[in-house]
């Protein structure tokens, strides 16, 4: 037994000797290269840039242009695509690859959204734009999660609103907060506000230059049928769906999400310390709630907002601007936007109604780009005396 522990103990010892004197295992000659990136030039031009050797056909699709990009590969197989310098901006895009939306890889800026794919991509000011992170006081963005007992087809019942409460936000000042419900367009989540619009941002950058008074800002998940965006753009609509999805989303605003606000945050009262604004549908649902409940809402607004083209007696029938008595009435759209011409409609039938109503137009198409800027021209505008 002893010789035979000796010699195992002496096998281990020679063998751990002869490792130990083996040549360590060369490094290869060459590093990994990292993929060129999507990159924005000195010149504020962006040059995106896609590796995939197997393409037939790459373009970019990006709000920075009208038009899509078509893009030229390289005897590596990188897809590269230049466009002209642009204005200091937020720019989103996505590459489509023989057909097929997809994500840039090497891009984790990403806009979450329940249909499309868009990477976004900073074009950067100087000094910075409202929307662009600096030294400021910033407020809290905080997400909700509730049941909902009204709105349909949530996996569980489970829908969101995220809140945004200012810098230096006290719970127990006196008379409270005035809140903005801010709405987000078809397809979006409840972050698209804040994820791809900055709006966080961009309140905390209007506080600090004293334009706009301390509110807090809700932003609902905007579906009252979420069967709308839940099987995809492609998918057959659900006719049944796309009629009930505003009224079930204003029933359950008025009915679970304000109440549950007002209980948990300290709100100031009344209709005079409530607006509601939102983009696209949820410019469609502001108007919408706002003309029909003005014992709710003193401050609507709607940027690029999805309206009919007219027939707004029959969509509005009670609205009387006297015993009404809005502070403000106010739309948004770019002039290369489709929704244009609905919008310029209800404008001239709203100022026949005498609401005291403001019509901005701004170049641009349907983008955040002109949200963007919408929200700044909106916000020092509410809430005053």
């Amino acid at each position: 037994m002893k010789r035979s522990l000796l010699s195992i103990v002496a096998l281990i010892f020679i063998s751990t000797i002869s490792f130990s004197q083996n040549p360590p295992t060369p490094m290869p000659d060459t590093v990994p290269v990292k993929p060129p990136m999507t990159a924005v030039n000195p010149d504020n031009s962006i040059t995106f840039r896609l590796t995939y050797p197997g393409a037939k056909q790459v373009t970019v699709a990006t709000d920075a242009l009208l038009q899509p990009l078509t893009m030229t590969q390289d005897a590596n197989g990188l897809w590269t695509a230049t466009t002209p310098p642009l204005p200091p901006e937020r720019y989103g895009y996505t590459f489509i690859v023989d057909g097929v939306h997809m994500l840039d890889p090497l891009n984790f800026d990403v806009h979450p959204n329940y249909m499309d794919f868009y990477s976004d991509i900073l074009v950067p000011a100087n000094p910075p734009a409202p929307w662009e992170l600096t030294d400021i006081p910033h407020g809290y963005v905080t997400r909700h999660v509730f049941t909902t007992h009204i709105a349909q087809h949530f996996p569980d019942n489970q829908t969101a609103y995220v809140v945004y409460t200012p810098p230096g936000y006290n719970a127990k000042r006196k008379g409270g907060y005035p809140v903005l419900y801010l709405l987000h367009g078809f397809s979006d989540t409840e972050e698209g506000w804040t994820r791809a619009g900055k709006a966080n941002l961009m309140l905390d950058r209007l506080l600090a230059d004293g334009k706009i008074v301390p509110m807090i800002v809700v932003m609902p998940r905007g579906y009252g049928d979420f069967d709308v965006v839940s099987h995809g753009r492609f998918a057959p609509r659900d006719r049944t769906a796309n009629q009930q999805n505003v009224p079930l989303f204003i029933q359950m605003l008025m009915q679970e999400i304000i109440p549950e606000v007002e209980h948990s945050y300290n709100v100031a009262k009344g209709r005079d310390n409530r607006a509601i604004a939102g983009l696209s549908m949820g410019g469609e649902e502001s108007i919408t709630v706002g003309l029909t409940h003005p014992e709710l809402f003193a401050w609507v607004g709607g940027m690029s907002a999805a309206l009919p083209r007219g027939d707004y007696d029959a969509r509005f029938p009670n609205v009387d601007a006297k015993k009404d008595k809005f502070r403000l009435v106010w739309t948004a759209c770019g002039t290369d936007d489709r929704l244009i011409t609905p919008n310029r409609n209800f404008a001239a039938w709203a100022k026949q109604k005498d609401l005291p109503f403001t019509a901005v137009e701004m170049p641009g198409a349907h983008t955040f780009i002109v949200w963007r800027k919408s929200l700044l021209m909106l916000a020092p505008l509410l809430f005053r005396k």
